[in-house]
Formats: C-alpha cells, structure tokens, sequence
C-alpha cells in the first residue's frame, strides 16, 4: 500500500510538471504579447517593450498600435545625445511610423510623427557615408585616387556608349552596375574635399575649391543617374566627370607622378594614338611637363628634409636637381614647338628628355615622396600606348631598381645650372594662372597633410610591429 502511495505521488508530480512545461511553451497569441508589451513600455521597460511589440508590426489588429509605440521609443533613443546608433534608430522610427500611417485614423498626428523621423534621415546617412568613405582612403594618396577615378571614369565612357546594344535584360543589369561604378567615383570628391577642408585656412580660398569640388561631384553623380536610366546623355556626364578629375590630378600630382603621365601622353602624341575627350595628346604632354616644373622646387627641398631624417631614402643632391631644373627647361620647350606643329622627331626627342629626368629622380623604393617615379616606357615596337578607355600602359607597376650610380653624368658649369634654374622658375610663373597657384598651393597643403601620415606610419612600423589584429590608422 504504501508503495502504491508512493507511485501515485510520483505520477502527480510529473503530471504537474508537464502541465507547467505546457504552459511554459505554449506561444503567446497577440492578444497576451500586446498586453505584455504595453506593460513593459508604462513600467519604462523599453527594451522588452521594443522586443515584444516588433513582432506585432504586421498584425492585423494591433500592428498600427504597436508601430506607434515602436516608432516613439526608436526616435527617442536616436535624440539621445551622444547615442552611437542615431541613424539605425531613426530608419526603424520612420518604417514604424509608415506603418502607422498607413492605417485609418487620426491621420494629422501620424503623419507629423512621420515627418519628423523622417526629416533627419538624409543628412544622417551622408554622414554616415561620408565617413565610411573616409575610413576606407586613410592612407592612401590623394593623386593616386583622382588618377585610379579618372581611369575609371575613361572605361565608364567607353562602356556607357555601347551598354544598349545588348539585350533588353542584360541592357539593364549592365546600366545597374555602371551606374554603381560611377557612384563609387564620386565618392573620390569626398575625400578631396575633406583633405582640403582640414588643411586649408583662407576661408574665401577654400569656399573656391569646395564650390568646383562640389559642382564635380554633382556631375559624376549625375552620369550615375543617367546611367541607372538608361540615359544616353549619360556618355556627356561621364566625359566632363573625367575632365574634373584630369584637372584636379595635374593640379596635386606631386614631380614622380607627374613625370610618369608626361611620359605616357608623350609617347602616345609620338605614335599618334587616339586622343581621350577631345584633349590631344601632345597638350596633355605640355600641360604634366609644367605641372612638373610647378612643384619640383618644392618638392625636392622637401625631400632633401625628408633623406635627412631618414637614411633609407636615397640621396637627391643639388647637381642632379640643377640638372633636371635645366631639362625640364628644355622639355617645356620643346613641347610647346610639338603642339604648335607635329614634329614626330622633337616628340621623340622629348620622350627622351622624360626618359634623363626620371633617371635622375631618386629611386624611393620605401614608398616615401618619390615612390611614384618608377616604371619606364620605353619606344619602338614593344611600346605600350595608352588607350582611350583608359587600360594600363607604359607603366610598370613593379619596384625599380636603383641604378642612379650605373651611368655617370657630366656635371654642368654652375654658373649654366643657375641660369637655367633661374629660366625654370620663370617659366613656372607662367605656366598656370593665378588662381590656379593659390588653388594648388591649398591641395599641396593637403598633400603634405597625407605624407606626413605616411612618413609617421612607417616610423611607427620601424619601431614596432603592430598585433596582426590592430589598424594602424
């Protein structure tokens, strides 16, 4: 009897115990989850409230007033200051307050919540993208970036002319990705823009370059647009986004890049390529060679700071910058007689000028200043011409050796190199307009502003290796 009493017992305690677990796993129907979501939202429970009312944004009895209270505790967390997830909060307050409105009645006072979630959301994701995009060029070379979306922007051209002759499906699937490359140029404005914004202290001098950064995003943009439409106007967007950012690249390219596009558009104006945008190639040529002329004084004291400081960078001793002060003279020169009339022998001879000045620029194979003047081109048969839709040419992109000491150069009589210098620093007087120097002295401040970031890196790196899991920006 007593073990009969026993069992019985054991049996009703685990009846209980399934009629608990039962009870413990059946689902709430919306009814008993609203109930405990509006609990939780007036005991200040918001995070449960939000978690228990989500579910509820579609039901059919209770998605409007749950959105409402969704909605409300979403913008509030946005308005707090110093809140890290303004612009996740904010979209989840403008989906919930859509939901509401979208259900009858007291429609003035969904609509002003709405609006006023809404109102803050563009300004909030430009910011958001501005910063993205900032993060992701640190480091990298102002020059570099124009001259990658200028490259860019040339096969974009090429493309949006013949994109529609393909079927109607894949017509359209290819202006999607067109119009998303050229996006993902535009983005190049934003960090310029933010390069001189952080190094520039003339206000009246930075409104000037902002206005024409600015006015060259919106045309890159704009080609994004067209494109995204299937617009043929698209084409003409595309090709005066390309003459911006072309302009803007002679304007920063420091003397080592400089010189490697001189040497490029030299060559294809020798063998008479096809020009890019209407723009001959002999005057592209003319226009690197006094960007050259512009910034090499400059640049080379600077370097000379720079190989003080640090023993890795090989030397630039003042014969050899009188000497490229000198041929530079006489490339200018020389190209100028080309652009009047084609002169195949005197582009020939320029392209060798290029040649003698890059040779003497000193090999940075650290990656410092003058990391840029690598990569001969070279004439004749296996020469590698430039292509309109903007392809790698003529430069090789591997390190080069340093071979300053394998020829022997004569050196000039001094009296001669001041004479030329002196010609040189004329010409750079003449060669842009006045705007255009105090335009460039900004983005050369700016240009500075990333090479001191470089220079600081690579003096940390020297010191210390950092964790494989740490930036280094």
């Amino acid at each position: 009897m007593a073990k009969f009493a026993s069992t019985f017992f054991f049996l009703a305690l685990m009846v209980g115990a399934l009629h608990a677990f039962a009870q413990e796993t059946t689902p709430l129907n919306d009814t008993e989850i609203w109930n405990a979501g509006v609990d939780a939202y007036r005991a200040n429970d918001l995070t449960n409230a939000v978690n228990l009312l989500r579910p509820l944004l579609l039901s059919r009895e209770y998605g409007p007033r749950a959105a409402e209270i969704v909605a409300a505790i979403a913008y509030d967390r946005a308005c707090t200051p110093g809140a890290t997830d303004a612009l996740e909060q904010l979209e989840e307050a403008a989906a919930a307050a859509q939901i509401a409105l979208r259900s009858p009645g007291d429609e003035a006072r969904k609509k002003a919540n709405f609006l006023k979630a809404v109102e803050s959301l563009p300004a909030l994701r430009e910011t958001a993208h501005i910063n993205k995009v900032i993060e992701k060029a640190q480091g990298r070379n102002p020059a570099h970036m124009l001259k990658d979306a200028r490259d860019e922007a040339r096969g974009l051209m090429i493309e949006s002319a013949v994109y529609r002759t393909n079927t109607a499906e894949l017509a359209v699937k290819l202006s999607d990705e067109l119009s998303t490359r050229a996006e993902t140029i535009a983005d190049t404005w934003i960090c310029i823009k933010e390069l001189i914004a952080q190094s520039v202290t003339n206000e009246e001098e930075a409104a000037t370059i902002t206005m024409q950064v600015d006015q060259a995003k919106e045309k890159t943009l704009k080609g994004a647009k067209e494109l995204a439409d299937m617009d043929p106007m698209a084409y003409s967007s595309l090709a005066d986004a390309e003459h911006d950012f072309t302009r803007f690249h002679k304007r920063i390219a420091l003397p080592p890049d400089a010189i490697i596009e001189d040497a490029i558009a030299q060559s294809n104006a020798w063998q008479d390529v096809e020009t890019i945008n209407g723009r001959p190639w002999q005057q592209e040529a003319l226009d690197y060679t006094r960007a050259f002329r512009l910034k090499f004084p400059a640049w080379a004291r600077e370097y000379e700071i720079q190989a003080q400081a640090d023993t890795n960078k090989p030397p630039f001793t003042s014969e050899a910058q009188a000497e490229i002060s000198a041929l530079s003279t006489e490339l200018e020169k020389l190209q100028i007689e080309c652009v009047k009339d084609i002169l195949p022998p005197k582009q020939e001879q320029a392209l060798e000028i290029i040649e003698k000045i890059r040779e003497l620029l000193p090999k940075d194979n650290s990656g410092g200043a003058s990391a840029g003047a690598q990569g001969t081109p070279q004439g004749g048969d296996d020469n590698k011409s430039q292509n309109p839709d903007g392809s790698d040419n003529q430069q090789n992109e591997g390190e080069s050796e340093n071979d300053s000491s394998s020829e022997e150069r004569q050196e000039e009589n001094p009296e001669q190199a001041e004479e030329k210098s002196g010609e040189a620093e004329e010409g750079e007087e003449s060669a842009e307009k006045p705007d255009d120097r105090e335009i460039e002295a900004i983005l050369k401040k700016a240009q500075e502003r990333a090479d001191e970031h470089e220079a600081e890196k690579r003096a940390r790196m020297r010191k210390t290796q950092l964790p494989p899991n740490e930036r280094d920006w």
